[in-house]
């Protein structure tokens, strides 16, 4: 636990040095970003006629524990000391010490840190070789983007991905103790599409699409069969409790893409799997039983069976499971790539965005009301009456970038008065 706490300590001044040197297009591990961010700058990077063909699918090989030590105490910005300890510790396993000769700490709340900075500079070289003009990056269609051990590589042809990218990244690795994955590394056409952090990335004719790709359905089936063939002897309800919070995250990781025809195929697949469920439970009544006990609303209250999980047909055997509501498609708001946390310049677009994930986020919404309930619908600076006709948005008491980001420290603002009193000068 002191190890861990001391990791703590030099992370919180690590991590702003990391987020200032980090490549703009790296989103995995990173304060403000997520795989929607990755998957909306893959979507900016390709949608468009013009946009490159060809993408390099790549994946390191071992990236957490094939990194060069040498290399991480040469290059990573922190006490070589307290670095080259951590990195040797190495690993108990039942009771047998393993020495560490490369990676980072396992299990250390540090090693996402060190990770990425190991991978920063990879944009970089990228760009210095195939983009140095605004000429040259037209011509070659070149970017990257990166989630932590995943990346996807944009070219104008296959052979300058082949010949000349693939070589370029596999030294950028090398150098740092890493290598490609070979049977996870290869070169598509946006024709034939890709999977990329869960989800299909392809063009129908010319129109991109991002859907759910087939591997996550297949996972997110086999682990509802999973839940539901052991709970034979389980009521609905508490099938329910199990059920609800798998689906929910797996509809909500996938609700910012083209996900309205992949959620009523999932929706069906459910029924008929707790229909066999409520066969198997019941082997000598008859469906019409079983569809009035198990798939009818009898009220909110009631754990019980009432339709589809993810669709919004209307006939009785796909309504909503339970407390499971129809998840809406909702577009992500990418962040800017260059956007740093930690950089006072960037104070009120982190905070304008914050307002916005509040409204979009049950959660947020609640605590959007309590904050304009507490502060009598009225502006923090100003006092004249928020409305929605005057807009508003989430200010701190105390920088974001001194670390302070608990509920008690946030008001309501006007988005003019917001600006005012994030002026450099005051």
């Amino acid at each position: 636990m002191r190890d861990r706490g001391m990791q703590g300590l030099h992370l919180l001044a690590l991590d702003p040095v990391a987020e200032t040197l980090a490549d703009p297009h790296s989103y995995g591990f990173r304060k403000e970003r997520s795989t929607a961010d990755a998957i909306g700058q893959c979507f900016n990077t390709l949608a468009k006629r013009g946009s490159p063909q060809w993408v390099l699918e790549g994946d390191i090989k071992g990236c957490f524990e094939g990194i060069d030590h040498n290399w991480e105490l040469a290059h990573i910005p922190m006490d070589k000391g307290v670095l080259r300890k951590w990195l040797k510790a190495g690993y108990v396993e039942r009771h047998v010490l393993y020495p560490t000769d490369a990676g980072t700490p396992q299990g250390g709340i540090i090693s996402p840190a060190l990770a990425n900075m190991t991978l920063n500079g990879l944009g970089r070289a990228l760009r210095e070789k195939f983009s140095p003009t605004e000429r040259a990056k037209r011509s070659s269609k070149v970017s990257l983007v990166l989630y932590a051990d995943d990346f996807i590589i944009t070219g104008s042809t296959k052979e300058l991905l082949a010949d000349e990218v693939k070589p370029l990244v596999e030294s950028f690795l090398q150098e740092r103790g890493l290598g490609l994955s070979q049977t996870k590394t290869r070169i598509t056409h946006i024709s034939d599409g890709f999977d990329f952090l869960g989800q299909n990335i392809r063009k129908y004719s010319g129109k991109l699409l991002i859907k759910p790709s087939t591997r996550s359905v297949q996972v997110l089936m086999a682990k509802v069969r999973a839940v539901v063939k052991g709970s034979l002897h389980l009521s609905a309800g508490n099938l329910v409790k199990q059920l609800n919070p798998i689906i929910r995250g797996w509809a909500n990781y996938h609700q910012h893409v083209v996900s309205k025809e992949t959620f009523g195929k999932v929706d069906t697949h459910i029924f008929r799997i707790i229909w066999r469920w409520s066969k198997r439970k019941h082997p000598a009544k008859s469906a019409a039983w079983r569809k009035k006990k198990y798939f009818q609303a009898v009220g909110t209250r009631n754990w019980v069976f009432t339709g589809a999980v993810l669709g919004q047909h209307k006939e009785p055997k796909t309504v909503h499971l339970c407390e499971a509501q129809a998840t809406p498609i909702k577009r992500h708001l990418k962040i800017r790539g260059e956007a740093n946390p930690y950089d006072r310049d960037w104070e009120v677009y982190f905070e304008e965005r914050l307002g916005l994930q509040m409204v979009n986020n049950p959660k947020g919404y609640r605590r959007l009301v309590h904050l304009w309930s507490a502060q009598e619908g009225s502006c923090a600076v100003c006092a004249e009456r928020i409305t929605r006709q005057s807009g508003w948005t989430t200010g701190r008491l105390v920088r974001r970038a001194n670390g302070k980001n608990r509920a008690a420290n946030l008001v309501l603002l006007h988005p003019a008065c917001h600006r005012r009193v994030r002026q450099p000068s005051c």
